[in-house]
């Protein structure tokens, strides 16, 4: 019956990252030890403190529709977060709440995009941004990168990809799935090519900004003429350990914020009430409040890249901020490892699950068909073992 189903869908690929955990859970399920280093998931509990506003809220009996945009007390912790930690002006009306910053980013793009026009995708970039673009019947156009150049962008590929047919350009700093941190400096030097276009939105994911070891974090929206062009868009999903709790937003010219509002009010409506009023905890908290996540993270960073470093072939850079290391695999290409031939970073990344049970993404997901994404979001112990059977397998 799959005639029958929409052109739209059938355009739509499978996120792989939900693919390679399926199958992983899959594997699991027939008794294999599968270690499962593919989901962008911290595995750190959601902060007490949280889960208190949480217990408070039901007991206060919140339980009914919620504005479509989010509580107003929720807007203004918002906008009070953006001026502390981003140092950006925004009002209530500017801030829309959505499930999860995916639905964030969903929502711009079905507001701002038309059949035909084309998105910039500085390559590797996170996997949805492309299939969102599809949804909109637009044409995505990766600007691919490099371990070699800290898979940044340049200025100069960024002014060649432009055609009167760009829209908009996706940002994502820190980088999922590479980990790396555009600079205040790099970032003026891409607006410098944008104010020569004024008709570019740039959409800026900073949903990792909180998870960085030492880059200070910059929002593309704090640069002066760009303010009125670039959606910042957030979330509580990973600084705070609240994947499940689905709370994303958003802070754009009010104009584009009211078009998602009324996208929203006819897909899911307000955002889940109990995660919003813990929501207002959450973002009223200071960053330091989860600093003990971050010092873990950086530590288990630090022993997955002295582990892997080990292994011939694989080639590494040092990632500045979330939680995954993404290295450069393509040495093993045209290789057979335990009777599999090797062509590609699909292939590299079934080997990997299939003969040391250890799962990851492969980097073609991501525009970035050289390398594989390991997340070190599991214990140390887990991330050890892991990497010891990498070893033993490329041996």
């Amino acid at each position: 019956m799959s005639k029958a189903l929409s052109n739209r869908i059938n355009s739509l690929p499978i996120s792989q990252t939900l693919a390679m955990a399926a199958k992983a859970r899959e594997l699991k399920a027939e008794g294999k030890d599968i270690i499962s280093l593919s989901l962008g998931e911290p595995d750190f509990n959601t902060p007490d403190f949280i889960k208190n506003a949480a217990i408070e809220a039901i007991n206060q009996d919140y339980n009914s529709y919620t504005p479509v945009d989010g509580y107003l007390e929720l807007k203004e912790a918002i906008c009070n977060k953006f001026k502390r930690d981003n140092n950006l002006e925004y009002t209530p009306k500017q801030i829309v709440v959505s499930t999860g910053a995916k639905q964030s980013i969903a929502n711009i793009a079905q507001v701002l995009l038309n059949p035909g026009d084309e998105v910039l995708l500085p390559a590797p970039y996170w996997v949805s941004y492309s299939a969102i673009a599809t949804l909109c019947e637009a044409r995505f156009v990766e600007i691919p990168s490099s371990i070699d150049n800290d898979f940044k962008i340049t200025p100069e590929q960024l002014e060649a990809a432009i055609t009167p047919k760009t829209k908009m350009v996706f940002f994502n700093s820190p980088n999922n799935p590479s980990g790396s941190i555009y600079t205040e400096e790099e970032y003026r030097a891409l607006a410098k090519v944008l104010e020569k276009y004024p008709n570019i939105f740039i959409l800026s994911d900073e949903i990792y900004e909180h998870i960085n070891y030492g880059v200070t974090h910059f929002s593309f929206a704090a640069i002066e003429n760009m303010y009125d062009r670039t959606i910042t868009v957030n979330g509580l999903a990973k600084a705070f350990a609240m994947t499940g709790w689905r709370i994303g937003f958003i802070g754009a010219p009010e104009w584009i914020a009211k078009a998602c509002t009324k996208m929203q009010g006819q897909i899911t409506s307000g955002t889940n009430c109990i995660a919003q009023r813990a929501a207002i905890t959450a973002v009223s908290a200071t960053p330091d409040k989860v600093q003990y996540m971050i010092d873990e993270f950086k530590s288990r960073r630090d022993i997955v890249l002295g582990l892997l470093g080990k292994i011939e072939g694989i080639k590494l850079n040092v990632p500045e901020g979330a939680f995954y290391i993404f290295p450069d695999i393509s040495a093993f290409f045209g290789r057979t490892i335990k009777g599999k031939e090797i062509k590609d970073a699909n292939d590299f990344s079934m080997l990997l699950l299939e003969e040391a049970n250890v799962a990851s993404v492969t980097g073609a997901a991501f525009g970035a068909p050289n390398c594989i994404r390991l997340s070190y979001a599991a214990s140390e112990l887990q991330l050890r073992e892991a990497v010891k059977r990498i070893r033993e397998v490329l041996s």
